[in-house]
């Protein structure tokens, strides 16, 4: 299934969403400067990260991008996309997310997306949607993956909070 048709002013509804929908993120290399910084943000120095000789001397031979920088890039990417702005109330849960392979300085990441549960919730005025995630590298290799929940608003409860002329 191709990409939804969406504004990029305003994302989907809950509504709007139908399972087996697919999106395809945009690419984006991860850097030096990512590295360094989520470290610092973080506070996780482990040399795999951080220290080039040590890493020289690991399985991979080289630095490796934090898991948990590359899961945060990949939900940078989704939301990039503009499919969840402005209907997206909460994010909800993360289900199964597996590291499957390093992310090295200098590898391009994009996210498949695609929708794969839907549950009405018209008590938190929308749905859950339930995508299956994975994180690819430049050679088309699944490096992370897992399940995202998302309270999307309803088309309905956001035409009751418009006022009316």
């Amino acid at each position: 299934m191709a990409n939804p048709a969406f504004s990029p002013a305003s994302g989907l509804f809950f509504e709007q969403f139908t399972i087996g929908q697919a999106i395809t993120t945009d690419g984006r290399t991860v850097t030096e400067t990512d590295v360094v910084n989520f470290a610092g943000l973080s506070g996780d120095y482990n040399p795999m990260h951080t220290n080039a000789v040590f890493a020289a001397s690991t399985p991979f031979g080289q630095r490796v991008a934090h898991g948990a920088l590359v899961f945060s890039l990949a939900t940078g990417l989704a939301f990039q996309m503009r499919f969840l702005s402005g209907t997206v109330l909460a994010f909800r849960g993360v289900d199964e997310w597996k590291f499957s392979a390093p992310v090295l300085i200098g590898d391009t990441i994009h996210c498949a997306i695609e929708v794969e549960a839907l549950k009405p919730a018209a008590r938190l005025g929308g749905g859950m949607v339930t995508f299956k995630v994975k994180v690819v590298n430049q050679e088309g290799k699944s490096v992370q993956s897992g399940r995202w929940t998302v309270l999307v608003a309803s088309q309905s409860s956001s035409d009751s909070s418009t006022p009316s002329a």
